[in-house]
């Protein structure tokens, strides 16, 4: 299923998309939803971040290439940071770059979306509290990483997280294609099968530190080529089978 949250001409609401329609889901989209029987076409919603997590949880250095490129080395464990759901922002919604800081990079990523509560769940048994998969970009002040060594300003600012457009509840994400391009440009291309921590692995190791709940967000990590956004350009994600994630940049 293919899920969405819009605006609608009479508020907010979680639908499921079948083609060009926008079919509403009472209450939430956990579980197995149920359905209003109120239904729009896409063309007269629009489109917001698919989910407002409690908190979203980042992993860093995942790509053997991207923990390279920035002369860092590849961690035994995953390397876990947090972001705020203050950051969510979604499809062509501005990216906006704070004055704190001289370089806002982009990072194209595959994103977790967990559908139950959870802790110190198996690897074995990881995949079954999964809910889906969205497109996201870890938006990262880099040179304020750099002076704070910890991640949480330079990856906190609002508008810092971009995701959607759509959370897919049946995709395999095992071995598929991360996109990042800026104003047409390729910028990142890799593959989620060069991850160095699964995402059963990372959704064992998450859980052992913290409960997860519906809607929680695990980003999974950038592949090499991440680099700075300035002003007027626009930067797209692009996930095979997920569709493409398109926000433009702007000063704050």
């Amino acid at each position: 299923m293919r899920i969405a949250r819009i605006a609608h001409p009479q508020g907010v609401a979680f639908v499921a998309v079948h083609g060009d329609e926008a079919a509403e889901i009472a209450e939430h989209p956990f579980g197995t939803p149920t359905f209003t029987g109120r239904k729009w076409p896409l063309a007269d919603v629009r489109l917001l971040a698919p989910i407002l997590p409690t908190k979203i949880i980042g992993i860093g250095r995942n790509y053997a290439d991207h923990a390279a490129e920035l002369g860092n080395e590849v961690p035994a464990e995953p390397l876990v940071f947090l972001k705020p759901n203050t950051s969510v922002i979604g499809p062509n919604v501005e990216i906006k770059i704070p004055a704190a800081s001289e370089r806002v990079d982009f990072e194209g990523e595959l994103a977790v979306i967990i559908g139950q509560p959870c802790r110190e769940v198996s690897k074995a048994k990881a995949m079954g509290v999964v809910m889906g998969y969205t497109i996201a970009n870890d938006v990262t002040a880099r040179d304020l990483q750099k002076k704070d060594v910890q991640f949480t300003r330079a990856k906190g600012f609002d508008t810092f997280c971009p995701m959607g457009p759509f959370i897919e509840t049946e995709f395999d994400p095992s071995d598929v294609r991360v996109v990042t391009e800026v104003d047409g440009e390729v910028k990142q291309d890799g593959r989620t099968s060069l991850m160095v921590h699964d995402i059963p692995s990372l959704i064992e190791y998450v859980s052992g530190i913290m409960t997860l709940l519906p809607g929680d967000v695990i980003l999974t990590g950038t592949p090499a080529g991440v680099g700075p956004m300035t002003a007027g350009q626009t930067v797209s994600v692009t996930v095979d089978g997920l569709g493409t994630l398109t926000n433009p940049v702007a000063n704050r």
